[in-house]
């Protein structure tokens, strides 16, 4: 069917992040920075010196700022594509079903049809005007005329029970055809909406991976000038600035996030928690792609799923707002302060609500933690808490 032919390809293509049309893919200009002239002329004056490293660290800031932007976009239409994908599903399995309750149900009608026909083709055999009218035509035939005759009334009777019920299995058939007919439009409809997630979700995965690359070209440069400038290395200039760009991602929220508890809830089953997070690990360093669940690429609810599965726990389908209502509905929610390793962690935009879409899921590993298929530009990692938009609930598959 054709929507599934759209769903293998949609699970399968190597690109990037997720979710709805929400706004349009942001843009950026490539930034003013020094020259190497400049950074020469500054090498043995402090005041400029000093200047030149401000600029050249706002600059990779401000870059790693737009890139990060970019791929929140990516997530948000990422997930969306996922629930739309989600929706379809839904509607092909209602349209199976009822493919083979129309199946079945024709069959019948055809079975009744046919009893109707032979029943018909008996009294055409015996006359037109039956047994009855014989029996009348022919006395002498008839060892007890009054039995035949009531025998011949109790023919008619079945006969005309099985016409009604020939009526009511064709009716039921036409009824479940008509219900068919619904639900493929219907399913139509979905798929044509998920298409078209899937798409925006694509421009904005290239979206962001067009802006790494170029910042990365651009940073090999920023880093350079920065090692000439503070006598260091290139290298340690960028493991510099992917501290602080990871700091600053750390600060966006302003502490933990505090809820009251729900219900009570278990304690999570050590051992399959020990699987999923190990089935995790052992994908680090492997590719950030659309609707990605392995073997080797992942996006983020794909990696929490397939993790949970691999110990024997259903977390529900590929959506990470799918999932949260999932654990939600099972009364496994726990306020993000309580966690523990193994537990699942959504981000989710501000005034979403607690049913609000989930845009992004992560495993969070104890300690300040967590590990997460983050978007088209990054691997699978694991990376510390970020509470920036963090859902101040989480969840505990294996309570």
């Amino acid at each position: 069917m054709a929507n599934m032919v759209f769903k293998v390809l949609a699970r399968l293509a190597v690109v990037a992040l997720l979710i709805p049309a929400m706004q349009a893919v942001p843009s950026w200009a490539a930034p003013s920075y020094p020259s190497w002239a400049d950074i020469q002329a500054a090498k043995n004056k402090v005041a400029a010196k000093k200047a030149l490293i401000q600029k050249l660290q706002a600059v990779i800031a401000d870059e790693q700022k737009n890139a990060d932007a970019l791929g929140k976009v990516a997530l948000i239409k990422g997930e969306a594509f996922n629930v739309a994908q989600n929706a379809v599903d839904a509607v092909a399995v209602r349209v199976k079903a009822l493919q083979a309750q129309v199946d079945q149900a024709g069959a019948q009608a055809n079975a009744a049809q046919n009893e109707l026909g032979q029943i018909a083709a008996q009294m055409y055999r015996d006359g037109s005007a039956g047994t009855t009218l014989n029996l009348f035509l022919d006395p002498g035939n008839a060892t007890n005329l009054l039995y035949k005759m009531g025998a011949q009334n109790k023919v008619a009777q079945q006969s005309d029970t099985i016409y009604q019920r020939a009526v009511t299995k064709r009716q039921y058939a036409q009824s479940l055809t008509d219900q068919l007919k619904v639900a493929k439009q219907e399913l139509a409809t979905k798929a044509a909406d998920a298409r078209a997630k899937f798409d925006d979700a694509q421009k904005a995965a290239n979206a962001v991976q067009a802006q790494v690359n170029a910042d990365n070209v651009l940073n090999k440069t920023f880093y350079a000038q920065l090692a000439v400038l503070q006598n260091t290395t290139a290298d340690l200039e960028r493991q510099r600035a992917e501290g602080l760009a990871a700091e600053a991602r750390q600060n966006a929220g302003t502490s933990e996030p505090d809820a009251p508890s729900l219900y009570d809830v278990g304690p999570p089953d050590d051992s399959q928690v020990n699987t999923a997070i190990n089935f995790a690990k052992a994908q680090l360093g492997e590719a950030y792609v659309l609707g990605g669940m392995g073997p080797s690429v992942w996006d983020c609810s794909g990696i929490t799923k397939a993790a949970y599965a691999a110990a024997g726990v259903y977390i529900g389908t590929h959506s990470a707002t799918n999932q949260f209502m999932t654990l939600a509905l099972a009364r496994k929610l726990i306020p993000v302060k309580d966690a523990v390793a193994g537990d699942l962690m959504w981000y989710t935009l501000p005034g979403a609500g607690f049913n609000g879409d989930k845009y992004h899921v992560v495993i969070y590993l104890g300690g300040g933690m967590m590990l997460e298929a983050p978007n088209p530009a990054r691997t699978v990692r694991i990376v510390p808490l970020r509470y920036g938009e963090l859902f101040q609930y989480a969840g505990r598959p294996t309570a």
